[in-house]
């Protein structure tokens, strides 16, 4: 099996050394084996490094990302892992969409702002809540 320097697998998957580290360090990948004090990881690392961006990329957090890779029984199929948290995701997202279109139409109405006064401002707000 390869075995590849730190700076090898960061170059590979687009990384830098120190995101490599840190995810060591939260456990999102395994400990590398140390030769000579340096760091060595077997080339399936970038398989593993590839699920990792696509977790991040669809907005899953360190915690639900390490959810993804441990949390499950190790004979628990990938469909099984990402439905149980991508169902919880999108319930959030909406959340924030929700919450994203309000504040869009709050900003909106202070285009249209014809207050004489910050204070005004307040008290109509105030009063429209």
């Amino acid at each position: 099996m390869e075995m590849l320097t730190i700076g090898e697998v960061a170059r590979r998957a687009g990384l830098r050394t120190s995101a490599l580290r840190y995810y060591e360090s939260v456990g999102l990948i395994p400990q590398a084996v140390r030769v000579s004090g340096q760091r060595r990881y077997d080339g399936s690392i970038l398989n593993r490094l590839a699920v990792i961006r696509l977790a991040q990329q669809v907005g899953f957090t360190v915690a639900e990302i390490r959810t993804l890779l441990h949390d499950f029984p190790e004979e628990a199929p990938p469909s099984q892992r990402w439905q149980r948290l991508a169902s919880h995701k999108i319930v959030e997202m909406e959340a924030q969409i929700h919450q994203a279109q309000a504040m869009k139409e709050m900003l909106e109405t202070l285009l249209d702002c014809q207050c004489a006064s910050l204070d005004a401002c307040g008290q109509a707000f105030a009063h429209s809540s």
